[in-house]
């Protein structure tokens, strides 16, 4: 991947300032931070052009919108980041209670963990893919999370103790790959991979897939996975509909089942074509809440 498209995958912040962060949750309301939000992200608007040009372009270019509507989205965008961002530390703040969820489509999770097979959760960078983890509990079959190595101490510590009590073991990406022998393991136990499959986090095969008007580069690899040990990939995201509600929407991500005679790789790309598509459906009901921050499409 060229360098300026490339996502560096890690939170702002320094060390001190997210455990600032974490108290100032654990003594005052989440939303005093979300007005504060409001104030700061003008500012954060000014100093991170390119972040900025990405968005405006998203909305210009892809939705279509006017430059007036486009500016006012890529505030909105940049605001319903930082209120996500806010959600992670309040919940390390030990605010959980704080949050509701609801879940559209969670017959298909429960039919997958009911059955013998493992199977391939997909996520994207659209809403709050995380907060899914930390709000939500099943205890049938132990979730195997693909996450960023990068991220700061703060945030690796408080993720894995929330994670330790949701039945969830995180494995982090490694230069040296070593995390797909941990991810193949997982999936012929029978247990669950969890990745986000909108970014790459640096060379990786990819599939060329028609993602809202124009052609984008989507990885394959958990489509290859589900592929080669034959099982099922869901699409889920989770979109913050208020202050207090999440919606989570569970989809499975198929391919014609008259497709035998297709290689592997075929149908990893038709996988990754039908979660584009799925993904496409998320993004157009809430574009503010479509989080990537460079140039996503060829």
């Amino acid at each position: 991947m060229n360098k300026s498209r490339r996502w560096k995958g890690n939170t702002g912040g320094s060390l001190w300032g997210q455990k600032a962060l974490i108290l100032f949750f654990r003594l005052l309301d989440i939303r005093v931070g979300y007005c504060i939000m409001a104030c700061v992200v003008p500012f954060y608007m000014l100093f991170s052009r390119r972040a900025c040009s990405a968005i405006y372009r998203f909305f210009r270019r892809r939705l279509g919108r006017s430059r007036l509507q486009s500016l006012a989205g890529t505030y909105r965008n940049h605001y319903a980041f930082g209120q996500v961002i806010l959600d992670r530390f309040a919940i390390f703040a030990g605010k959980k209670r704080f949050f509701e969820t609801e879940i559209v489509g969670n017959e298909h999770f429960r039919r997958l963990t009911d059955g013998d097979k493992g199977f391939v959760i997909a996520g994207a960078h659209v809403g709050n893919f995380e907060i899914c983890g930390y709000l939500l509990n099943q205890e049938k079959k132990r979730i195997h999370a693909l996450i960023y190595a990068g991220e700061t101490k703060t945030v690796q510590e408080n993720r894995a103790r929330i994670f330790r009590t949701r039945h969830v073991d995180l494995i982090p990406v490694t230069d040296d790959m070593s995390h797909l022998f941990a991810v193949h393991d997982a999936l012929r136990r029978g247990e669950i991979v969890s990745m986000s499959c909108d970014r790459n986090l640096g060379p990786a095969k990819t599939a060329a897939c028609d993602f809202m008007g124009g052609k984008a580069d989507f990885p394959a690899g958990a489509f290859l996975l589900a592929v080669h040990f034959e099982v099922e990939v869901l699409a889920v995201f989770v979109v913050k509909k208020s202050n207090r509600k999440y919606t989570v929407y569970v989809n499975p991500v198929e391919i014609d089942a008259s497709a035998t005679n297709l290689s592997k790789r075929e149908k990893a790309e038709m996988l990754a074509q039908s979660f584009a598509g799925r993904l496409a459906s998320v993004v157009e009901k809430h574009p503010e809440q479509w989080f990537n921050y460079y140039e996503f499409w060829k």
